[in-house]
């Protein structure tokens, strides 16, 4: 698999704890995945946020998609 390389989100120890943020922001892509998990449109993301760009939310999702494929274990399904 080709891994894809992410060009709004870093991981920096010295930027929120080093949590993945978008480039020159503290915006956590958690955050935005978070809205967008709530029922948010990716509008109503730029509406909150308005330094992020429509490209970047996609890329939150992108990386979400990527972290998933990734992992090994099996999710457990709600009961």
């Amino acid at each position: 698999m080709v891994q894809r390389r992410f060009r709004w989100i870093t991981i920096d120890p010295k930027v929120c704890h080093g949590k993945p943020v978008f480039k020159e922001t503290r915006v956590l892509v958690s955050d935005v995945l978070e809205m967008l998990a709530s029922g948010m449109s990716i509008e109503e993301v730029l509406e909150e946020y308005p330094q992020l760009t429509r490209e970047m939310v996609l890329e939150a999702i992108a990386l979400a998609a990527e972290l998933l494929r990734r992992e090994r274990r099996v999710l457990p399904l709600p009961a």
